[in-house]
């Protein structure tokens, strides 16, 4: 998987560096920590899942799935999507609202 998305760890890792609001503080809202914090572990979630489907993809491309196969991965990663929103919609959140600022990298969604 991660010969196919060709990523230089250094390289993320420098960039993720820099992704920081501008005053480099962390703001924290204690009367939203459940939100907020639901709001980031979907959106990593969310993130990874949309890895899996460009992964998925690229595989089909390949030829490398049987069509059984591309089946159960189109099915498998439909259901996660539907499920990341519903569990957002349990905390009030918008599947846009799942989207992480990644700075020069841009939005994940």
């Amino acid at each position: 998987m991660t010969d196919a998305l060709s990523l230089n760890p250094d390289h993320v890792r420098s960039l993720l560096s820099k992704v920081v609001p501008p005053d480099g503080r962390l703001r924290l809202n204690p009367n939203s920590a459940e939100q907020d914090l639901a709001k980031l572990v979907l959106g990593v979630v969310a993130f990874l899942r949309q890895l899996m489907e460009l992964q998925a993809i690229r595989q089909m491309e390949a030829g490398l799935l049987t069509p059984e196969q591309e089946e159960a991965v189109g099915t498998t990663l439909m259901r996660s999507e539907a499920a990341l929103h519903q569990i957002a919609a349990a905390f009030g959140l918008a599947p846009g609202d799942l989207a992480l600022d990644l700075g020069p990298l841009g939005r994940t969604i």
